[in-house]
C-alpha cells in the first residue's frame, strides 16, 4: 500500500487554488441556518454588479499553504440568533467540507459577523406595535 501512494505522488502536483477553496467555504457556511449571507468588499462587490456573476467566493479570505488553509469568513446573521453557536456550527461544517473536499488540513476558521439583518417578518411586526 505503501508503494502505490508514493507512485501517485510522484505522478506530479496538485495544487489547489485559494479561490477554490473560497467556493467551498463560502457554499459550506450558507448551508448554516442563522447565516444570512456573506459579506463582499466593496470591490467585490463592484466586480460583481459589473459582471453580473454571483461570486461563490464573496466574504471569503483564504490562505492556503502546501497542506494546510487558514480561512477567514465575514458574515451577516439573522437577528435573534445566538452568534456563538452559529459561529461554531459554521466553523465545524467549513472545516468538514473543505478537509474532505480538498484533503488539505483546516489550521483555522476565523468568523468575522459583519452585520446583523432583521427578517421582513419582524420588521413589519415592529411596525405594526409602533403604529398602535
Amino acid at each position: 500500500m505503501e508503494e502505490n501512494m508514493n507512485n501517485e505522488i510522484n505522478m506530479g502536483i496538485v495544487k489547489i487554488s485559494d479561490e477554490v477553496v473560497g467556493v467551498i467555504a463560502g457554499l459550506a457556511t450558507t448551508e448554516i441556518n442563522g447565516i444570512v449571507g456573506m459579506s463582499a468588499s466593496l470591490v467585490g462587490g463592484i466586480t460583481q454588479i459589473l459582471t453580473g456573476k454571483k461570486n461563490l467566493s464573496k466574504g471569503v479570505k483564504v490562505s492556503v499553504g502546501e497542506n494546510n488553509a487558514a480561512i477567514d469568513l465575514f458574515v451577516v446573521v439573522e437577528y435573534g440568533v445566538r452568534i456563538p453557536d452559529v459561529a461554531l456550527k459554521v466553523q465545524q461544517n467549513v472545516k468538514r467540507a473543505v478537509e474532505s473536499i480538498t484533503g488539505l488540513e483546516v489550521s483555522a476558521v476565523n468568523i468575522h459577523v459583519q452585520n446583523v439583518m432583521i427578517s421582513k417578518a419582524e420588521e413589519n411586526d415592529n411596525i405594526d406595535i409602533m403604529e398602535e
